[in-house]
């Protein structure tokens, strides 16, 4: 997104939050709470306290359960493990609320499923806080490599996040980068390089896995991701190699902020219109079918 969107002129959608861990505190409450297409309507946890936390600065209500917090809204964020988010999301969507989901949808492939296919019958919109697709920078690589004729790529996700601190919570360190890094990547090479139609893993998730994927024009690229390494700060890269000079996007200086405003607007826009964009809960099954099949062999 270039410049200065145009003035917003619908009303704001009204969310509610699911979750009040940290990533709940960091980006979800206080992106939802800036508007003006959305407004926090309300916050639920299974902690109250923290609930009561996440939600004060913005002046939104806390609720006592799930069900308070759906009558309150038009609209639910999920900032909870997967094998929450599957189960409370098919609720949210059978209750006729839009949903914007984490990835992982689930923590495997039925919940996934299950929960794509609620979303489908309840004609609900859906929309994945992929964080990396609303950046300016990367929507930008993935234009020009749609140009390009590609015969092999080359990418990485890794940082220390597992090794301790907030985000070193019981379902990463039980299942690893593969879960919670591998949609960004497979995102990433899927719409940059080409549909992945084969994909095998080696490794271990928890340590370092390494994806070689098999795409619908013939190119391969590699992906090797970790969240258990000793690394200053985070790094995501993406190399693409042909008979053109390589193409290479890296988040290496990139202000994460710029991508909040835009998936906040596409959100609210999806659910005023009615309309999900490319990044739905059928994006979200896809990569989870992927990851599914990497380590099926």
């Amino acid at each position: 997104m270039n410049g200065t969107p145009p003035a917003w002129s619908f009303p704001p959608v009204r969310v509610g939050l699911v979750g009040a861990g940290p990533w709940a505190r960091a980006v979800h409450a206080r992106v939802l709470a800036a508007g003006p297409e959305t407004l926090l309507t309300g916050v639920w946890a299974r902690r109250a306290e923290a609930a009561r936390e996440t939600a004060a600065p913005y002046g939104a209500a806390v609720a006592a359960s799930f069900e308070e917090l759906l009558d309150g809204c038009e609209a639910v964020a999920f900032a909870v493990p997967p094998a929450v988010q599957a189960d409370l999301a098919v609720r949210a969507a059978r209750a006729g609320r839009a949903l914007l989901l984490e990835k992982p949808l689930g923590v495997d492939l039925p919940s996934a499923r299950r929960l794509a296919d609620a979303v489908e019958e309840a004609g609900v919109v859906s929309q994945l806080v992929l964080s990396n697709r609303y950046h300016p920078a990367v929507r930008e690589f993935i234009g020009a490599a749609r140009g390009l004729d590609v015969a092999g790529a080359r990418s990485c996700l890794v940082h220390g996040a597992f090794l301790g601190g907030d985000f070193a919570t019981s379902w990463r360190l039980e299942h690893g980068a593969l879960l919670d890094l591998g949609p960004h990547l497979l995102d990433l090479l899927d719409a940059a390089v080409g549909p992945i139609t084969g994909i095998r893993g080696t490794g271990d998730p928890r340590r370092w896995i390494e994806l070689t994927c098999e795409h619908e024009n013939g190119a391969v690229s590699q992906a090797s991701l970790s969240g258990a390494v000793n690394v200053p700060r985070g790094v995501t890269r993406v190399e693409l190699f042909g008979a053109q000079p390589p193409l290479v996007y890296d988040s290496t200086g990139l202000d994460s902020e710029e991508g909040w405003p835009v998936l906040r607007r596409e959100f609210a826009t999806a659910v005023r219109t009615g309309v999900p964009g490319e990044l739905d809960v059928r994006r979200g099954l896809r990569l989870q079918t992927l990851m599914a099949r990497a380590v099926q062999g």
